[in-house]
């Protein structure tokens, strides 16, 4: 049993990690050329998605997207999982504001979908890495399109590419920029799968990421790991589309 010493060293390692990354990123931030994409997000309340990899800097997307001067009353949570990453992850985004609905896609998961239908009904996106918090990497899981689906709400793909950055050896690729480099975010165009069924939903919104990726002006990373990107596109899909 974890003796409640055991529980403030590790309160203290978490909380440790979390001012670190904190600091880091925004020294990293306030080095780095930003663009931004003009698109914005609905009047209404919608379902946003990026991909794990670039969990990293999302925190200044929301802060452009959210917080600025022409949207400083909408909100947004997001969904993340209730395990130790999750809870370093959600330590993090607090920092700059965001609110987070907490719960795993394997433990829980109609709680977490229920929770997230009451907040978009209320008015607030709802947030979503559908391939997180352990992948596989690109693939697509139920949750944005079934909330989407099920409030005949639209979804928009928000990704960045940097022009220079460290790739980690997680799971998902990470990428971090690298200090003075060029950070573009962009905001996707409304997409609708409400005509389309789950599975056939998950594939084309899976197709739109990567392509919204490919297409930023600095999507070095992706153009670096095209061909890897092509053949895990083909063999998720053709593997394990019809298990999830």
């Amino acid at each position: 049993m974890e003796t409640s010493y055991s529980r403030i060293k590790k309160s203290i390692f978490i909380n440790l990690i979390v001012y670190v990354f904190y600091l880091l990123v925004w020294v990293i931030f306030l080095t780095c050329k930003k663009t931004y994409s003009k698109n914005k997000l609905p009047n209404d309340s919608c379902v946003v998605v990026f991909w794990h990899s670039r969990l990293a800097f999302m925190s200044f997307a929301y802060l452009r997207y959210w917080t600025c001067d022409f949207n400083k009353k909408r909100k947004g949570k997001v969904v993340i999982s209730d395990h130790r990453d999750g809870e370093i992850i959600t330590r993090i985004i607090k920092f700059f504001g965001i609110s987070t609905i907490r719960g795993s896609s394997s433990k829980g998961g109609a709680k977490v979908l229920i929770n997230a239908l009451k907040n978009i009904k209320e008015g607030v996106d709802i947030i979503i890495t559908p391939d997180g918090p352990r992948g596989p990497r690109h693939s697509i899981a139920d949750g944005a399109i079934a909330i989407a689906q099920k409030t005949n709400r639209d979804i928009y793909i928000l990704n960045y590419e940097a022009s220079s950055f460290w790739e980690l050896r997680s799971w998902d690729k990470m990428i971090i920029p690298k200090p003075f480099s060029t950070i573009n975010f962009t905001l996707s165009k409304p997409l609708s799968f409400n005509e389309l069924d789950i599975d056939a939903a998950k594939e084309e919104l899976q197709t739109k990421m990567w392509l919204e990726s490919e297409k930023n002006p600095n999507g070095k990373s992706i153009l670096e790991h095209k061909e890897e990107f092509v053949l895990n596109l083909k063999q998720w899909w053709s593997k394990n589309a019809k298990k999830h």
